[in-house]
């Protein structure tokens, strides 16, 4: 009964870490932020379903503004829109990419309507 429990409890414990293991890099998380016409632009990447979730949030920008907001991925343009600053002074744009053969690079870059663009980007695996 003793030997038992013992092997049943090393299975368990083995399982657990190996669910641990695999869930942790599926819900892993990298982000950049940059600041642009006094708001902060924030580019989040999430490994997800086979690919890439990619977020694009700008926070601090004055409420009703316009601002260009175009994300690549791999030097391709992935999605690209001019976007309004809600009440609140922030704006958001998602995407959903297919994992790419070696790294996967994603761009952001920012511009508010008639000022200057700044951009950041990240490379995943």
């Amino acid at each position: 009964m003793k030997k038992t429990l013992i092997a049943t409890t090393a299975l368990i414990a083995t399982a657990g870490g190996a669910a641990v293991a695999v869930a942790s890099p599926a819900s892993a998380d990298v982000e950049r932020r940059g600041t642009c016409a006094g708001a902060t632009y924030e580019l989040n990447v999430d490994r997800e379903r086979g690919g890439w979730d990619v977020d694009a949030d700008l926070e601090g920008a004055r409420a009703g503004s316009e601002w260009k907001v175009v994300l690549r991925h791999d030097g391709a343009v992935a999605a690209s829109r001019t976007l309004r600053a809600d009440d609140e002074g922030e704006l958001d744009l998602d995407a959903f990419r297919r994992d790419t053969a070696g790294k996967d690079t994603f761009k952001l870059t920012v511009k508010p309507v008639g000022g200057t663009a700044c951009s950041t980007s990240l490379t995943v695996r």
